[in-house]
This record gives C-alpha cells, structure tokens and sequence, in this order.
C-alpha cells in the first residue's frame, strides 16, 4: 500500500520532541502575531473609522486588518531563510541520524546538536536556502510534467481528477525537498551541491513509488488537517469576538492560522520522516542513472544551474593551487 511505516514515524516524533516543541512554539508565535497584528490593524482601522458613517468605518476595520495581517506577512517572507535554516534543516538533520539507529551525543540538547550538524553540512543559511530554491524548481518541472500527461489523458471528468493530482503533488514538492537535504545529511556529504544533484537524480528514477507515497501522506495530512480544523474553530470564534467589528469570518480565518501553525509544527515533519523512510528504501543500493540525469538537464533550468555549482565547487581546488 505505502513504503513508510506510520508507528515508526510517530515513534521519531516522541524522541524529536524537544524539535516538536520548538516548532510548535515557533509557528504558534507566528500565528498568534497573524492575530495580534490583524487585531491591533483593526482596531485603529475601527477607532479611525469614527470619524465618519457605519459604511466607512466597516472599510477601515477591514483594510487595518489587512495591513496588519500584510505586515506580519512581510515578517515571515524576510524570516524564511532562518526558519528553513535553524527550524527546518535541524529537525531533519536529528530524524535522519535516528532513522539511521544512531543515538545522539549526551551533553548537548537536540537543538544544538542539529545546529551544529546544519552548519557542518551547509555553513550560512543563505547557502542552504539557495540549495532548496533550486530543488524546489526542479522537482516542479518535475511535477508540470506530470501535470501535462493527466491533461492529454482522454478522461471523463478529467479536470476534476486533476485537481485531486494537483494535490498530492504539492505534497511531492513540498516535502520531498527536505526529503533531497536529508539525503545530504545521510551521505554525510561535503559539497551540499553535489548532493543534492545526486539526490535529485534518484528521486527521479524513483518517480512512480514516490508519487503513490506523495498521494497516501496527501490524504493523511489533509485530513488530519481538517479535523484539526474543526477543533480550532470554538476557540477561533472566541478570539474572533475580541476583535472590532464583529467579522463573522474572522473566526474561520484565525481557526485556518492555528491550523496551519499545528501542521507545520507536527503534521509536515511526519509527512516528513515517511517520505524519508519511503525514499531512501527506494534508493537502497542505487546509483545516480546518467540518463536521468540527461532529462533533468533537458528538463530544467534549475537543475542545469545546480549542476553549475557542482562543477564551480570541484574546480575551486584546483584555482586555488594553482
């Protein structure tokens, strides 16, 4: 049915949970500044709106809202390297050293021992971040190909069908490039280009047991997320009370946030270990295919810039004995 198995995964969530309450921590203090931020905006969008009639001062409840709710947007688009970087990438790097049986050093806390693994591997979290930009383009080419196969399919309902496609390939997209920087992590590798070329390479001769696994975790992590929904939303509708103007629709908003804050936090880092487990049981004992790797370079524009930098990388030894 899938390659993962479900007990494992909740297993490494257990012994990760120092990671697990960082995270929540973490995405709750994001959500919870979404709802700050979008309250304190509408309730100087609701005090300025005083000065003139109902109609008015519905519009700049709204729009102080929104600025509010934009301004915290603009916080985590600055932020997300650090987030990928210290949040992210160290969790992974703690789930692949006990996926592999390995134990932790004693002395350090989990956090800082996957700080110094992510640093070890990658140096500055700008390194990092460009790695996954340049993953993330590649497995979408790899994932629009996909796409336009379904839509030359002579299917009935086929546009519905596709939606349900679509789905389960954002989950490919956006698990399977941390999937790629654990693989950089389990190598041990020293260049995180060359890795993750290689990384790449593999999953794409790997493509069919990944898209089975990538659609099971959709409708796992969908639904839980729903559920998750459904139980935000009393203390949602509360918040929402406390905010001026009385949106009705602010409570399905702030429930959405908390939902999100708990499925990043929990949810995406066991999609993540299952997608690890299911990977590296489909690579075992596989090497990098020169074919496809020749597809990938035809394929994508981003797979041809990562393997820029590989080439760069190996040649920079040589410049600099020279």
């Amino acid at each position: 049915m899938w390659d993962f198995r479900i007990g494992q995964s909740v297993g490494l969530m257990v012994k990760t949970m120092p990671f697990l309450l960082f995270r929540l921590a973490v995405y709750f203090g994001v959500a919870l500044a979404y709802v700050l931020m979008t309250g304190v905006g509408a309730g100087v969008g609701w005090g300025i709106g005083g000065f003139g009639e109902e109609g008015f001062r519905a519009a700049t409840t709204f729009w102080g809202g929104a600025i509010g709710f934009g301004i915290v947007g603009v916080i985590m688009y600055v932020l997300r390297e650090y987030l990928l970087y210290m949040v992210k990438a160290g969790h992974i790097a703690v789930l692949v050293e006990l996926l592999e049986g390995q134990s932790l050093p004693q002395g350090r806390s989990q956090i800082q021992h996957a700080t110094a693994s992510v640093k070890e591997r990658f140096g500055q979290a700008g390194v990092l971040f460009a790695v996954d930009q340049l993953i993330k383009g590649v497995l979408k080419a790899l994932t629009g190909l996909v796409r336009g196969v379904f839509r030359l399919l002579p299917i009935p309902g086929a546009q519905q069908f596709l939606r349900v496609v679509q789905m389960f390939l954002r989950i490919a997209v956006g698990f399977i490039d941390e999937v790629i920087l654990a693989y950089s992590f389990r190598t041990r590798a020293d260049d995180p280009w060359g890795a993750s070329r290689d990384g790449l390479v593999l999953y794409g001769q790997n493509l069919k047991p990944m898209f089975k696994n990538a659609a099971w975790l959709a409708l796992i992590v969908y639904g839980l997320s729903f559920v998750i929904f459904l139980v935000m939303l009393a203390p949602a509708a509360a918040v929402a009370y406390l905010i001026p103007g009385g949106w009705s629709a602010t409570g399905v908003v702030v429930a959405l946030l908390f939902a999100w804050s708990v499925k990043v936090a929990v949810l995406e880092p066991f999609a993540i270990t299952c997608m690890m487990q299911a990977y590296f049981k489909a690579i075992e004992g596989q090497t990098p295919d020169p074919e496809w790797e020749a597809k990938l370079d035809g394929l994508s524009r981003k797979f041809r810039k990562l393997k820029n930098r590989v080439s760069d990388t190996e040649a920079s030894p040589v410049t600099e004995g020279q």
